[in-house]
């Protein structure tokens, strides 16, 4: 099982991952971290435990938006498809703006 040294609110990590999965780990890391540091960055220097635990929170907060969001665009498409009859054209580009902003909200969140 692989290790790597992510770092965190300037502050290094050793974390053990499957094999494979270090880039998912790393780009993890780098979410927390631009957490971490834009706190920082608010309050000033926190204790370990505490940075983590606000840096998550806010990444968790941002995660539940993020699914609200998606499950919105997701109801817009299903009535986009529900309607009877064939759809307009303005409609069917509505209906891929929607596609393509839930893809980029499910590979952000």
């Amino acid at each position: 099982m692989p290790e790597i040294v992510v770092n965190v609110g300037g502050r290094p990590f050793t974390v053990a991952c499957q094999e494979g999965q270090e880039g998912f780990l790393n780009a993890a890391a780098d979410m927390l971290n631009t957490q971490s540091v834009a706190l920082i960055d608010q309050i000033g220097q926190l204790p370990e435990a505490r940075m983590l635990l606000m840096s998550g929170l806010m990444l968790a907060d941002k995660t539940l938006a993020a699914e609200e969001e998606l499950r919105q665009a997701q109801a817009e498409i299903a009535a986009l498809k529900a309607r009877e009859g064939g759809a307009p054209a303005v409609e069917l580009d509505e209906l891929s703006a929607l596609v393509t902003r839930a893809e980029a909200l499910a590979g952000g969140a």
